[in-house]
C-alpha cells in the first residue's frame, strides 16, 4: 500500500477495483436469477451488511474502499435480481426450465 500512496496510485487502484467489483456483479445477477430466482436476494443483503461491518474495522483506506464498494454493489444487486426477473419475463434472457416457480 505504501507503493500506491508514494506514487499517487491509490485512487487509480481503488477505481480499478471498483470497476472489477461492479463488473463481476453483472453476470452474478444473471446466474443467480437463472438458478435460484429472486429468492436469493437475502444473500446479497447479508454480504452487503458483512462488508459494511468489515469496512468499519479495517484501518487501511484501500480495503475500506473496496469493502464499501462491494457492500453497496451487493445492495444494488438486490434491485437488479428483481429487475432481471422482469427482463426474463420480457424474453430478453432465457428462463430456467428446471427451476420451480
Amino acid at each position: 500500500m505504501e507503493f500506491l500512496q508514494e506514487y499517487n496510485l491509490l485512487g487509480l487502484a481503488i477505481g480499478a477495483c471498483t470497476f472489477l467489483v461492479i463488473g463481476a456483479f453483472h453476470p452474478v445477477v444473471i446466474k443467480c436469477e437463472y438458478y435460484f430466482g429472486t429468492g436469493c436476494w437475502w444473500w446479497f443483503l447479508v454480504l452487503g451488511a458483512s462488508c459494511i461491518a468489515a469496512s468499519v474495522f479495517v484501518s487501511d483506506v484501500f480495503w475500506q474502499s473496496v469493502l464499501g464498494v462491494t457492500a453497496f454493489s451487493s445492495f444494488w444487486t438486490i434491485k437488479e435480481i428483481f429487475d432481471q426477473r422482469k427482463r426474463v419475463e420480457k424474453g430478453w434472457f432465457p428462463r430456467n426450465p428446471n427451476r420451480r416457480r
